[in-house]
């Protein structure tokens, strides 16, 4: 995609970044979910490249006006705001112009890089946070592991509540149908 850098910082200014996602929020989910707040222009799904599977936790939502992704950011953070269910609400802030895969190259802007020796200081400290980054995405697929059960728990207690809650509608919407319940009252002269 061919833009100007004014082009995509407005972008930015309309994107909201949404975090704390279930695996299981499909496009479709959070499309509706958030088109109540306007009209949706794109959404990206960010995957997770440190854990398992790649399984996207956060999205970034391009709206159409930047106005609307201010109103999608203050009702999330006033709100807990739960999609398909699942028992972890969603986060919202302003997207960031590092979250874009597609930015342009920031004029007067050059990156700077440089392989480190085994002797330098610099590569002590590189390889110490190299292993808190492998510790760290250990801990968040164990995490993710646990979590995703416990939805899956939750999502099944739920279903059962509510097959639970129908068995009952029926019976009281047949016994109110065929008046069983007016001929209780009359037996038991309650009416």
């Amino acid at each position: 995609m061919e833009y100007g850098y004014g082009a995509f910082e407005e972008k930015v200014r309309r994107t909201v970044y949404i975090d704390n996602l279930s695996p299981n929020v499909t496009e479709a989910v959070l499309r509706t979910a958030i088109d109540q707040f306007g009209t949706v222009k794109s959404i990206q799904f960010i995957p997770n490249y440190l854990g398992p599977n790649n399984l996207p936790q956060c999205a970034l939502v391009e709206m159409k006006e930047s106005k609307e992704a201010k109103a999608v950011i203050s009702v999330m953070t006033q709100f807990p705001f739960m999609m398909s269910g699942m028992p972890r609400p969603v986060r919202a802030r302003a997207a960031e112009m590092e979250m874009f895969d597609d930015r342009p190259k920031k004029p007067c802007k050059e990156i700077q890089f440089r392989w480190l020796n085994p002797n330098d200081p610099d590569f002590q400290v590189a390889n110490k946070l190299k292993h808190l980054v492998q510790n760290h995405t250990a801990e968040s697929a164990f995490m993710l592991k646990k979590q995703l059960i416990e939805e899956e728990e939750l999502s099944k207690k739920q279903g059962e509540a509510l097959k639970a809650n129908y068995k009952k509608y029926e019976m009281l919407d047949g016994v109110i149908g065929d008046e069983t319940a007016l001929q209780l009252a009359r037996h038991y002269r309650k009416k």
